[in-house]
């Protein structure tokens, strides 16, 4: 039975489109004409925030998947997805008629995301693996695009939010869950994610407290123009924590 999950997760993970990174493959190219973060990048330490036990206690999944409207027959992405707390919620979320795609970098992570997903029997869902720079996502596919507790682990964030915009419906929305601490302590100031996202053509719709889930969400989409690498300004914010007013209150 082992043996058949294996191979079925293979069969998976050979049905994306992701290539994975050769052995000694170079990261992100630093001079690849998109500016560098002003900031300190944290450091990939886990798969797993917190235990799904605790989450679903708090309800965390359905405030945000409510929150962000989604709804069956939608296509979402779950971008940093990790063990798949929200990759198996959202298949479940958007039903038979709906599609889910799970992006990570690490591959030993998405070789056991794509086994519990066989286990869950969710055909709806597969994994991708994607690259630090680039989540390598189909073009204009997704209505809901989610990164939760992954945003500061991003060592390149003007570049991947650039090629990250081309994979949006036209109705498409990012949703970003974080904490609100300085980048370095695993969180991102909502002001300096705000800049960041306005930087390469985002308009932020919405932030909120919430404090189920750790920080705060917050909406954006896609606005005018997507700009040339090269007129791309980074934010001089810092990392510093601000209290940025939270849109629309809180849980």
């Amino acid at each position: 039975m082992r043996l058949g999950l294996a191979l079925l997760a293979a069969v998976l993970l050979a049905g994306c489109d992701g290539r994975a990174r050769e052995p000694g493959e170079k990261r992100a190219d630093p001079h690849s004409g998109f500016p560098a973060a002003d900031r300190p990048v944290a450091s990939i330490v886990s798969a797993r925030w917190s235990t799904e036990e605790a989450r679903d206690r708090l309800k965390e999944a359905d405030r945000v998947m409510n929150l962000a409207g989604i709804k069956p027959g939608m296509t979402v992405a779950d971008l940093g997805a990790g063990e798949g707390y929200y990759t198996i919620r959202l298949g479940q979320r958007v039903g038979k008629e709906g599609r889910v795609v799970a992006e990570d970098i690490v591959p030993e992570v998405i070789e056991r995301l794509g086994e519990r997903v066989v286990r869950e029997r969710l055909a709806n869902v597969s994994v991708r693996l994607g690259l630090p720079a680039d989540p390598r996502l189909p073009e204009a596919s997704f209505h809901r695009v989610l990164m939760v507790h992954m945003y500061h682990e991003i060592e390149s964030p003007y570049e991947f939010l650039w090629r990250l915009r081309p994979s949006l419906a036209p109705d498409g929305q990012v949703i970003v869950v974080d904490a609100n601490r300085p980048t370095v302590q695993h969180g991102t100031p909502p002001d300096l994610l705000r800049c960041e996202f306005a930087a390469v053509g985002y308009a932020q719709m919405s932030m909120r407290a919430m404090p189920s889930a750790g920080g705060y969400m917050a909406v954006f989409r896609a606005a005018g123009e997507r700009p040339e690498p090269n007129m791309i300004k980074a934010c001089r914010t810092g990392a510093r924590a601000t209290p940025a007013a939270m849109q629309q209150g809180s849980e």
